[in-house]
Formats: C-alpha cells, sequence, structure tokens
C-alpha cells in the first residue's frame, strides 16, 4: 500500500488539493466555513444546554467544543468517505489506480479542516484559563486513532455505498444517533456506573473523552483506555481494508 502510494503520489495530492477546493468552491468566507460550522453549532448548545448542564460540568464550553470538534471530524471524514468511489468512478473506470486514494485524499482534506478548528479550540481553551502542558502534545494520539478510524470507516462505508445507494441515508439517521450517544453536552455521571461502560462501547465517545481529559482534567488517561483507542482504530480499518481485498474489482460492476 505505501509502495501504491508513493507511485501514485502526485495523482494523491492533487486530489487533496482538488477535495479542498471543491468544498469551498464559489463560497465568499471560503475555508472560513471549516471554522464557523462547529462554532455556530456551538454558540447554539450553549444557548440550549448551559442552563441546564452548565451548572454541574466544569469548564462547560470546553466541554461542548471538544465534543463538537471530535465529532465534526467523524462525521466529515466518514460521509465524505462514503461517496468517494461513486463520487470518481469516472477516472478509476478508465485509469488503473488504487482506489483507496480517492478516499485516502477525503481523509486528508477533513484532516486538515480538523486541523484549522482545532487552532480555534486551543484559543478558547486559552480564554478559559485552561492551563498548557505538556500533556497536550498526547492528543497526538488520540488524533491519530480518530484518522486510521475514519479511514476504516470510510472503506466499509464506500464499500457499502457502491452496491447500496440506501446507505446515505440510514448513515444520515446513524450519525444524528450516535451524536446524541456521545455525551457532547451532558455527563455520563448522571447515570449508573453499570451504564457508564456502555458508553465506551462508542469508539467516538472514548476519543472525545480523551481529549476531555488532558484538556480539562490535565490527566493522562489510563493504558487500558489507550489500548481502547487504538482497538477501535485498527477493528474499523482491518474490516475495511478485507472488504476493499476482496470485493476490489467487483466495485466496477456496480458504479
Amino acid at each position: 500500500m505505501i509502495d501504491k502510494l508513493r507511485k501514485n503520489q502526485f495523482l494523491f495530492e492533487e486530489l487533496v488539493k482538488r477535495d479542498f477546493k471543491k468544498k469551498y468552491k464559489k463560497t465568499v468566507l471560503g475555508v472560513l466555513w471549516s471554522m464557523l460550522a462547529p462554532l455556530l453549532t456551538l454558540l447554539v448548545m450553549a444557548v440550549v444546554f448551559s442552563h441546564l448542564f452548565g451548572r454541574t460540568i466544569p469548564h462547560f464550553l470546553i466541554y461542548m467544543f471538544a465534543g463538537n470538534l471530535v465529532f465534526f471530524y467523524f462525521r466529515e471524514s466518514t460521509s465524505g468517505g462514503m461517496n468517494a468511489l461513486v463520487a470518481n468512478a469516472g477516472i478509476f473506470t478508465k485509469v488503473n489506480v488504487p482506489k483507496y486514494l480517492f478516499l485516502f485524499s477525503k481523509n486528508i482534506s477533513s484532516l486538515i479542516n480538523f486541523g484549522l478548528t482545532l487552532i480555534i479550540f486551543f484559543i478558547f481553551v486559552a480564554a478559559d484559563g485552561l492551563p498548557f502542558s505538556w500533556k497536550f502534545l498526547l492528543l497526538i494520539y488520540p488524533i491519530g486513532c480518530l484518522l486510521l478510524f475514519n479511514i476504516g470507516m470510510g472503506l466499509i462505508l464506500s464499500a457499502l455505498f457502491v452496491i447500496f445507494r440506501d446507505i446515505q441515508y440510514l448513515y444520515d439517521i446513524f450519525t444524528m444517533m450516535l451524536m446524541y450517544m456521545s455525551a457532547i453536552f451532558y455527563s455520563i455521571e448522571a447515570y449508573p456506573a453499570r451504564m457508564q461502560v456502555f458508553f465506551h462501547l462508542n469508539p467516538v465517545y472514548v476519543y472525545i473523552t480523551y481529549f476531555r481529559m488532558i484538556i480539562i482534567d490535565g490527566a493522562v488517561p489510563s493504558v487500558s483506555f489507550h489500548l481502547l483507542c487504538v482497538f477501535y482504530a485498527l477493528l474499523a480499518f482491518l474490516i475495511g481494508a478485507y472488504i476493499y481485498k476482496k470485493y476490489n474489482y467487483r466495485f466496477l460492476y456496480y458504479v
């Protein structure tokens, strides 16, 4: 895979540029929309939920921002990845190139948007008076795991979308449900201990919690928590890679 990426490096770079430019084509604010979207959502949530949960959750604005930041990245990356094959069928049906290049380019484009929003997030962290420490460097770990997880989910979704176009509508419903199950604007402490365990079955919640533990609590997650992060990432990636390897040539019959 790495050798093929190097061989097709120019095509990959052009795909990333195209995906990034295409998203903001003919818009006035351009790339600023990648930062405004989560900020506007954060503003609405702050107005609606601050009176309900803000008094019991320390640094509630940062708490919500961390949840929005991770969830927006997950949703943008996987939703874009789902359409990667169908949107580029005109290319790989005529030219023999690795099909996963189109998915990877979508993920890198989403990662760039995530990085831009992350800068705004750190500005809010500083404004809220939370201290910066060396532990912030550990955020590279959940970001790396989330990138791998998103690629894996993209591989799975893009393969399914080629055959079952209804998956797009089902996934919209799924991501809406997942948002409410990821404790973005509430704390799971209100639930019994035995129910709190079920939240850790949600990979997005796990990655959000890692961010909150580092930023808000100033604590380093346990070894078992680190293993859980990488477990979800590898599981999704390996399943996605298996599907692509097994059904790679069948995609041509459906697009």
